[in-house]
């Protein structure tokens, strides 16, 4: 059976990232708070670049990923207007 990804939250990985300023030693902390070193270091790393943005969850869908931009749904309107007159006027000869 396959061990499912433990995901932490993003006031855990702060803890981690004060413990290791205070103690520099990535062992110590990956003691203290039951998790891999490996863990601590990444979080360190994101959070030297980034700050709190690099501890943020990044799986999943990003937001706004799946809006139509307001142009585009204009196009569309107007597309969708020109088409039911096109159709009004298809009917219309259809009959006489």
């Amino acid at each position: 059976m396959e061990k499912k990804a433990e995901t932490y939250d993003i006031s855990f990985k702060k803890k981690a990232v004060d413990l290791f300023h205070q103690k520099k030693n990535y062992a110590a902390v990956s003691r203290e708070l039951n998790t891999h070193r490996k863990n601590i270091q990444r979080w360190v790393k994101q959070f030297s670049e980034d700050g709190m943005v690099g501890l943020r969850e990044k799986r999943g869908r990003k937001s706004g990923s799946s809006r139509v931009s307001s142009s585009t749904f204009e196009n569309t309107q107007q597309k969708i207007k020109r088409l039911e007159a096109e159709n009004e006027l298809l009917k219309k000869l259809l009959k006489m």
